[in-house]
């Protein structure tokens, strides 16, 4: 099953149960049920339990699930195990949130290079890497294995810093700007925005 490739909506549901492993087993539980899952989620139990059987036999009825176990499994079929090198650009307070934030180090992601398109930032450290101009991007993406891109950057110039990601090999941008990018068809492009998000869910919830 592993070798297969999971559907959109199967792997969203396993990013989410993730999130909520990561955080039960940073609070000190050993194990979690189906249910509380559920609740955190506001996914279904039982297609919770269908999603995680389908990958083997990781409960037990009456017993729950045993977090260590489970987060190990799920990033294997995430394909998370191991060190992913990512490449942020923007300097500013969103990029600094970014960088300092431990959520990416307790998935096994490094902010390996930080850019920014403001020479008055280069050589400022931020999350314990020094900024560097974007003229040296396609060199340190190279030298560091990068393979994501991060754009926290103003709309009026993320499509210039994808146009460098991309130049430079990256194949994957996750974009915080409110801009909508143009990128190769090998390119895949996320954009986070809050406001949409919670818009999604004011409507699941008030419908």
């Amino acid at each position: 099953m592993l070798a297969e490739r999971l559907t959109v909506g199967v792997a969203a549901r396993l990013s989410r149960y993730l999130q909520v492993l990561t955080q039960a087993k940073k609070m000190g539980k050993d194990r979690i049920s189906s249910q509380e899952i559920a609740e955190y989620t506001n996914i279904n139990a039982t297609q919770i339990r269908r999603d995680l059987s389908s990958f083997g036999r990781f409960g037990k009825r009456g017993v729950g699930y045993n977090i260590d176990s489970l987060l190990g499994e799920i990033r294997k079929i995430l394909r998370t195990q191991g060190q992913h090198n990512i490449a942020l650009v923007g300097a500013g307070r969103l990029g600094g949130a970014i960088a300092t934030s431990p959520i990416f180090a307790e998935h096994g992601i490094t902010i390996a290079a930080v850019f920014d398109v403001d020479p008055d930032k280069a050589g400022r450290i931020i999350g314990g890497v020094p900024v560097s101009p974007l003229e040296q991007l396609a060199q340190l993406v190279d030298e560091r294995n990068i393979i994501v891109g991060v754009l926290a950057v103003p709309a009026d110039t993320a499509q210039g810093a994808a146009d460098a990601l991309v130049v430079a090999g990256v194949k994957i941008i996750f974009n915080y700007s409110q801009a909508l990018l143009t990128t190769p068809a090998d390119v895949q492009v996320h954009t986070s925005n809050p406001a949409v998000e919670l818009l999604y869910a004011l409507y699941f919830h008030l419908t």
